[in-house]
């Protein structure tokens, strides 16, 4: 029988099996990100204007607080997020959705980089700390697990692929143990999710209304 591998061990072995997918990845979000910027940049004043008073209107509701009680924006937070990564878990599984795994991946970063960048562009500094206690927090937990599940599923669709197109090759795992481990991962992330998801509803908007409060001084 196998000896297991200690989880430190089993990590660094996956990441060094993954390191390229994992690098390409990790570029392409970025380029969503710094996309995402750059839309800020090439929008006209009108549609500024139009999203600065949305936003405008947004702040003073979470200085008074009127808002969604946080459990609603829980249960929001989560069920968006577990949709967009349930649905690249599918598509991994699907072979198929290789590409649209990473037009989603791509858009995820777009929506940060546009988020981030407009605030700064709008409020400058003040624009700065209200991104670093509302998109930051939650997203040093998120960005990492969309960017794992992105990686689990291009690598599962590619071991599927290998297994019943390359017949010569030599796959160490059969589909049956293939699927249970990607079936873990969705189940790693979904709790990742739930403590971002659970930061985002009852930290993130105390935070908010201090540096609203602040700024507005």
């Amino acid at each position: 029988m196998r000896k297991q591998q200690p989880f430190k061990a089993t990590i660094k072995q996956h990441m060094k099996e993954h390191s390229s997918i994992y690098l390409f990845v990790f570029v392409l979000f970025l380029m969503g990100v710094i996309f995402g910027a750059i839309i800020v940049n090439s929008m006209n004043l009108s549609q500024k204007e139009d999203l600065y008073y949305y936003l405008s209107r947004f702040f003073g509701q979470v200085s008074e607080g009127k808002v969604a009680s946080s459990m609603d924006m829980f249960k929001q937070s989560f069920f968006h997020n577990m949709k967009y990564l349930g649905l690249m878990w599918v598509l991994g599984i699907s072979i198929i959705g290789l590409p649209v795994i990473l037009v989603m991946l791509f858009v995820k970063g777009m929506v940060v980089g546009f988020t981030v960048g407009f605030l700064v562009n709008q409020l400058g500094m003040k624009g700065f700390l209200l991104s670093f206690v509302t998109v930051l927090p939650q997203n040093i937990l998120l960005i990492p697990a969309f960017i794992i599940m992105c990686t689990i599923a291009i690598s599962f669709s590619l071991k599927i692929i290998r297994q019943l197109f390359v017949k010569k090759a030599t796959v160490a795992e059969g589909p049956f143990s293939l699927f249970i481990r990607y079936v873990t991962i969705l189940v790693v992330i979904s709790c990742i999710t739930i403590v971002a998801s659970g930061f985002e509803a009852y930290a993130s908007p105390l935070l908010m209304k201090g540096v609203i409060e602040i700024v507005s001084k």
